[in-house]
């Protein structure tokens, strides 16, 4: 790789990395008493609309007794519920409740709102090009994720 590629992306991914700071500011999680921890288990919850407590373990790289207290507290916090998994009764599957679905909801739409409004104040020719090169990034990140 060239000195000035080097350079570019060095410089792009600082100030995304800047964005990201300002954009977190906005988040909700600021105002929310959840572990790290708990937080993945709701977001890995979300991303597969249920897990069962031998998923989460494996997903987080942690005991089953860990992920079981976890669970515990976010049903303590009404964030989610445990049913039977109806395939195997033996199995208890994690969801969100309808507030975890709402904190879900909120987290992704406060970066998105003030990602919005940044883009606001661009001209539209900026946005031509921020369009350009956003289409073309996730062409490569959807290539990436196949290749892997």
């Amino acid at each position: 790789m060239n000195d000035e590629r080097d350079d570019l992306i060095h410089a792009i991914i600082q100030i995304q990395r800047d964005i990201g700071r300002a954009l977190a500011r906005q988040s909700p999680l600021f105002a929310s008493n959840l572990t790290m921890r708990q937080l993945k288990v709701i977001m890995l919850v979300a991303a597969n609309g249920s897990a069962t407590g031998q998923d989460l373990a494996h997903d987080l790289g942690v005991t089953l007794g860990t992920v079981t207290g976890l669970v515990d507290r976010l049903v303590a916090h009404g964030l989610v519920s445990r049913h039977e998994d109806p395939q195997d009764r033996r199995v208890r599957r994690v969801e969100l409740t309808t507030a975890g679905r709402d904190l879900i909801e909120e987290i992704t739409n406060a970066g998105l709102q003030e990602y919005r409004r940044m883009m606001d104040h661009l001209d539209t020719e900026t946005l031509r090009c921020l369009h350009h090169v956003t289409v073309r990034l996730h062409e490569v990140a959807a290539a990436l994720h196949q290749a892997s």
